[in-house]
């Protein structure tokens, strides 16, 4: 046999790209066809190794001693032989032949081994889940079991056996970020691992999807042990998602536990945190933006939103050696802290995950010296804040706009709206046609502070209140001076815009039709001269008259007029 066996247009753990495979007495390798990072594989490494169908053709699926799973897809049916011989002679292995179920069935049987959870349907696996791939699991209903997929956003973390969760799944083009399992009944914890039933009678049995949760937990290194823990903060209120839960920090990751789902989150995806205070100046509000998103089912949520008390302190010593804590965390962390709880959270934040807290701008305050607006999104209420670079609206939907992504910021109000005097919005537009965002309801008094500070940032402003407002003003001055004269008219016929354009244009044949009609009947009431004074007095008299007499032509003329303005 040749010292190196080597293998063309190869698959490395579902990689986009094919490469060559090699195998060495001492081990394997692949590289890219392309160029790029090599992957190398030593013998003393290799446990176990089978062969079995697969997208590409066949695979040959490697089991590391280390509990890792290493896949090369793309070989052809030929190509057993020669394989078989290799992992014989040269790594004292068999190379197993595995069929897999193609029944379809979506029942059967799962179980944990050493490196992977297999479902199997009449003794034959359907499919295996990598533990490295699993990132979270949460018991969704009462014998329901979610279990979520690592997601590094497209991030790749290596192949040499160490990389981190997510490397295969989020190598393609589509990726599945989660399976339900439905597990009902009791069982042992020796059965849920594939052992068999009656072995210990003493064994208690327990529900089985708590079993399986607990032991899928275990095997995956989804939870760190409590000696991990950095920080630990008990009954946190979240508005987004909305619950109570448990935050407990890790080196790495921290994790959010609620009484129905839980979430373990790496501080890398972390990409903005806040600190805004309510304007009931009673509550603090810490959004953490995060991508990927947040997961529960079929709902995303970019932000994570927690409140907390103003006055409620709290006093916590870190779970860190005096090592860590003047090296690694040196200036980040502190060994003991007595401050409000919403700081000391906040603070803890920034040293683990090295992120710089975002607060709202000093140079805007609303007219009762706060820095959040009251409006809302639709039908949701909540607050606006203008931080250094971005607008924030909390707390659902937490809605972040940049300036930068900002085309213009348009000042409207609602028409016939019963509180469009005492309120106005904002329609933030987005550069390249990104869409719009509106912000309702905001307080009439804030409208010059918000006004001044767009325009210390840059941005266009279009006041449309202001237009509307010397619109109105000045539409009301012409039905003052041409009111007595519309009521005096006789009836005409509606004849629609036909009559808006005409009443709006013609301007100036109103004006004399003024002095004419008024000089009409100046004459039937007139007792003695004809002075501007006695005029005008008699044609209050007459408008009078001409309301009672004719009440439902007089009444509706002016309206319309007003309308059309």
């Amino acid at each position: 046999m040749a010292a190196i066996e080597s293998f063309d247009n190869i698959y490395l753990d579902l990689s986009k790209e094919s490469g060559k495979s090699r195998f060495a007495e001492n081990g394997l390798g692949w590289k890219p066809a392309g160029g790029g990072e090599a992957f190398t594989l030593d013998s003393s490494n290799i446990g176990g190794a089978q062969w079995s169908r697969a997208a590409r053709g066949y695979e040959v699926k490697i089991l590391l001693r280390s509990s890792g799973v290493v896949q090369l897809d793309g070989f052809h049916q030929e190509d057993y032989e020669r394989l078989s011989k290799i992992f014989k002679n040269w790594y004292s292995i068999n190379l197993e032949n595995k069929e897999h179920s193609l029944r379809g069935w979506n029942w059967g049987k799962a179980e944990f081994s050493k490196a992977e959870l297999t479902f199997n349907v009449q003794n034959r696996p359907a499919f295996e889940i990598p533990y490295s791939e699993i990132s979270n699991t949460n018991l969704a209903g009462r014998n329901e079991i979610a279990v979520e997929f690592a997601n590094d956003g497209g991030k790749s973390n290596g192949h040499n056996g160490t990389g981190g969760k997510g490397k295969k799944a989020t190598a393609g083009k589509d990726q599945l970020v989660e399976v339900r399992f439905y597990i009902p009944g009791t069982t042992t914890r020796k059965e849920a691992e594939g052992g068999e039933a009656g072995s210990d009678a003493d064994e208690e049995e327990k529900n089985a999807v708590t079993l399986f949760y607990d032991t899928l937990i275990e095997k995956a290194e989804i939870g760190e042990t409590a000696g991990d823990t950095i920080a630990t903060f008990l009954d946190v209120l979240h508005l987004t998602p909305r619950g109570r839960f448990d935050i407990d920090m890790y080196d790495a990751s921290f994790r959010l536990r609620g009484k129905t789902y839980d979430y373990k989150i790496q501080y890398d995806h972390i990409k903005k945190f806040m600190v805004l205070p309510k304007p009931d100046e009673v509550h603090f509000l810490l959004c953490i933006g995060l991508d990927p998103p947040l997961r529960q089912g079929q709902t995303r949520y970019p932000f994570v939103v927690m409140q907390f008390k103003a006055d409620e302190e709290v006093t916590l010593d870190l779970n860190i050696t005096e090592e860590e804590l003047n090296g690694k965390y040196k200036d980040k962390l502190q060994s003991h802290y007595e401050q409000p709880l919403h700081q000391v959270v906040a603070y803890i934040f920034k040293g683990l995950a090295n992120k710089k807290v975002t607060t709202p701008a000093k140079d805007f305050t609303t007219h009762r010296q706060q820095y959040g607006i009251k409006c809302s999104i639709k039908a949701s209420e909540g607050f606006l804040y203008c931080l250094e670079k971005a607008f924030m609206f909390v707390p659902k939907p937490a809605t972040y706009i940049s300036y930068e992504q900002t085309q213009s910021i348009t000042f409207s109000r609602v028409g016939g709206a019963v509180s469009a005097l005492s309120t106005f919005d904002i329609t933030v537009h987005m550069k390249n046609g990104a869409g719009s965002s509106q912000f309702s309801n905001i307080n009439r008094e804030d409208l010059k502070a918000l006004e001044e500070f767009f325009k210390l940032k840059g941005l266009r402003v279009k006041n449309e209140i202001d237009d509307d407002t010397n619109l109105i003003a000045a539409t009301l001055g012409d039905d003052d001076m041409a009111s007595s004269d519309e009521e005096a008219v006789g009836p005409k016929a509606d004849r629609g815009s036909a009559d808006e354009d005409e009443e709006s244009v013609d301007e100036d044949f109103q004006a004399e039709s003024e002095s004419d009609v008024a000089e009409e009947y100046d004459s039937n009431h007139e007792s003695d001269g004809s002075g501007s004074e006695e005029s005008d007095v008699d044609n209050q008299v007459d408008d009078k008259d001409e309301d009672r007499d004719d009440d439902d032509e007089g009444e509706k003329r002016p309206k319309k007029k007003k309308k059309t303005a």
